[in-house]
């Protein structure tokens, strides 16, 4: 059969940097924690650079093929490795780089703060990779929903409060402990409380050449420990009760958010790079609190919006 894209050459002598496909539908399996598997419905996609101006297109087909091919089994960093180069000795003349991406939803089993139960926590996640003259580049990228709860908002109503206990206890002299216990328990004497708002980190990490598995849930541990105040799933009384005092205690604006994740992020080596940015959806006023930085390195994640 004819193959126009080998037979007949450009009109516009022109190299391309990428050409492939978009929104292909895959399933993932992911290798997690204590051998257990992942598994998740993925839109990829998959390019190669064309280098070749005189060339008249790539064989998508051959892409799309292969990466059949690697979701039909337990997906690995050495086999996204593996399948990037056979994108390209698939191409060979035509490419030298190539590049895949799945975003998906990772479904991780996240335990109530105090009760024994436990629920099911999806969080938007890609995984991506590309292989260059320069060599193999692998990162994860992951959302990851946490409560915050506003510092000046806090002591705004702690001044209020101080100033309703005040005036009920205006001329009373001496007081008892019990009274004042008796008080901080009405709804009259706590007249203020501070806002909160549900907010999202978007973090990205690139990881060193010789990692083979997808520390998704790692990294979710890592900057929910370092924030105290994930979303919850299973919520049980003493649970809410746990998660308002943890919220109590970890009162944070977005800076303090994002200084807290990028300190834990340093501290991982097999970190070789990262960027994250923290969103806080205000409720106070229509618009977000946001704060970004990355790593730093020469060569790295720019610390771009």
């Amino acid at each position: 059969m004819p193959d126009i894209a080998v037979a007949s050459q450009a009109k516009a002598s022109v190299a391309l940097d990428w050409v492939g496909m978009s929104e292909i539908d895959v399933p993932l399996a992911i290798p997690t924690r204590n051998g257990a598997v992942a598994h998740a419905v993925a839109k990829a996609q998959a390019y190669v650079n064309l280098i070749n101006p005189e060339a008249k297109g790539i064989h998508m087909s051959r892409l799309y093929l292969l990466l059949d091919e690697v979701c039909s089994q337990t997906m690995t960093a050495r086999g996204l490795r593996d399948i990037l180069r056979r994108f390209l000795e698939s191409h060979e003349g035509l490419s030298d780089q190539a590049f895949v991406d799945f975003r998906f939803e990772f479904l991780a089993r996240r335990p109530a703060l105090k009760s024994e139960f436990s629920g099911w926590k999806a969080y938007p996640a890609r995984i991506v990779a590309s292989e260059s003259p320069e060599g193999f580049q692998f990162e994860l990228h992951v959302e990851i929903p946490y409560s915050s709860t506003c510092p000046c908002s806090a002591a705004l109503a702690r001044q209020l409060i101080q100033q309703q206990f005040r005036k009920d206890f205006a001329g009373h002299d001496p007081i008892s402990a019990e009274e004042v216990h008796g008080w901080l328990g009405t709804e009259q004497g706590i007249v203020a409380t501070p806002h909160s708002q549900r907010s999202v980190a978007e973090i990205k990490v690139q990881l060193s050449e010789d990692t083979d598995d997808f520390p998704l849930e790692e990294l979710i541990d890592v900057v929910e420990d370092a924030l105290k105040t994930p979303v919850q799933t299973a919520v049980k009384r003493e649970d809410e009760q746990e998660f308002a005092l943890l919220n109590g205690q970890n009162l944070m604006f977005c800076e303090d958010a994002a200084r807290r994740i990028q300190t834990v992020l340093n501290e991982h080596e097999s970190y070789q790079d990262f960027w994250l940015r923290v969103n806080h959806l205000e409720s106070l006023h229509a618009h977000n609190a946001v704060a970004i930085v990355s790593k730093g390195i020469k060569g790295g994640y720019l610390p771009k919006p």
